[in-house]
């Protein structure tokens, strides 16, 4: 076989679909239920800030859970805990439909994210079993096309949802996609462990992995990178309604249609990304992307204080932001995976969990600063990205493209 086959195969469209769709758990549990807060509150007699709380708790569960995953698939195979995850979030998705007080809400949230994060960790390090370094940025790229698809349609399917047969409806609709993907893992995921990342994985304990990953130079620039870049989607999302419905007066019915919209660009940016990467190394592409976001971040803050244009400034500014997300994951992943390969549960487990955890850090700081204008938000996405630039130029600077 040539070197420009092992490099370039076929697209194994089956497997890119199934494992969009695994990752797709988080974006897909988080965006289906958001028009539906209101409801919510007002059914559980709960106020804002306790729903809101139900955002926060998911997003944690999902940076604690990814902690675990990754090495017991490295240790226990692929396979086995995206089974058991599955399992955790359907019984977890049927406790949030049943749910008549905010509190067990909120508690079932976070179980939820501990079971729903399975997929993606483990869809990752998969991709990095079956693919070259290079190849591994484009598969990821690709995957997100698919698992994109949720934040476009989702806030939609919800706003629907609930209108049709009320906010328990959404969680009705995660039990049943959780059991169709238990199934699709039971019937077509095939196993793709290594036996050296198994010899590797026997040769220590998570936290042995774990401690070797965040001395190793670039893994650590990646997961600081993808973990800045986490904190600047995070925080979008959770300011998002109030920023769009709030500030600007878009109507609720019409917010699942600016934030697809604003998916869209990072969905978009995801495909040109595995255009580029024909051209590019990761690398490279990953250092002109985070480049790009400091400098759209900066005008994003200039719009915010300034107010110039108001939304037909900010909002066009923040697309293209949001865009440049499309040119950094999935390079970030890819350059850490291929770091160290025979950790690659334990690598997509770190990054993944580094941007849960900045992400909550984010929608944090945004709901603390909220001061009824768009400055907090844009002034927090500034500085995260200039840092993601910054942190990606001292610890992982670009290097010549593998095959």
């Amino acid at each position: 076989m040539t070197a420009a086959a092992i490099d370039r195969p076929k697209t194994p469209w089956g497997t890119v679909v199934m494992l969009g769709a695994l990752s797709g758990f988080a974006p897909l549990s988080l965006d289906l239920y958001l028009p539906s807060l209101p409801m919510i509150g007002r059914a559980l007699h709960a106020p804002a800030g306790q729903t809101q709380t139900t955002v926060a708790a998911f997003i944690f569960g999902m940076a604690v859970g990814q902690l675990f995953y990754g090495p017991a698939s490295d240790r226990l195979g692929r396979r086995p805990p995206v089974i058991a995850g599955v399992v955790i979030f359907v019984a977890a998705s049927v406790l949030c439909a049943m749910a008549t007080d905010i509190r067990v809400l909120i508690a079932a949230r976070f179980v939820q994210a501990l079971g729903g994060c399975a997929g993606a960790v483990v869809a990752r390090a998969i991709v990095r079993d079956r693919f070259g370094p290079a190849e591994t940025a484009r598969m990821l790229s690709l995957m997100m096309l698919i698992m994109g698809v949720a934040p476009i349609l989702a806030p939609m399917l919800g706003g629907y949802l609930i209108t049709l047969w009320g906010w328990r409806s959404c969680f009705w609709v995660l039990t049943a996609f959780g059991v169709v993907m238990g199934m699709v893992a039971l019937l077509r995921l095939p196993e793709s462990r290594s036996a050296e990342t198994l010899a590797r994985a026997s040769a220590e304990n998570p936290l042995q992995a774990y401690l070797v990953l965040l001395r190793h130079r670039r893994v650590l620039g990646y997961a600081l990178c993808s973990a800045l870049n986490g904190l600047i989607l995070f925080t979008y999302i959770s300011a998002a309604p109030g920023l769009i419905i709030g500030q600007y007066g878009i109507s609720p019915a019409h917010f699942g249609w600016v934030f697809g919209l604003n998916a869209s660009a990072l969905i978009g940016a995801s495909q040109l990304n595995r255009r580029l990467l024909r051209r590019m190394s990761a690398d490279q592409v990953l250092l002109r992307a985070t480049a790009a976001a400091t400098v759209l971040g900066a005008l994003l803050a200039l719009a915010a204080m300034t107010g110039f244009g108001g939304p037909w400034t900010f909002l066009p500014l923040l697309f293209a932001l949001l865009g440049s997300f499309g040119f950094m994951q999935g390079n970030a992943m890819a350059g850490a995976l291929n770091a160290d390969p025979m950790r690659s549960g334990a690598i997509s487990s770190l990054l993944g969990a580094a941007s849960f955890i900045m992400g909550a850090l984010g929608a944090t700081l945004a709901g603390v600063l909220e001061d009824g204008t768009p400055r907090p938000m844009a002034l927090i996405i500034f500085a995260a990205g200039a840092g993601s630039a910054v942190v990606l130029r001292a610890l992982a600077p670009p290097v010549r493209a593998q095959a």
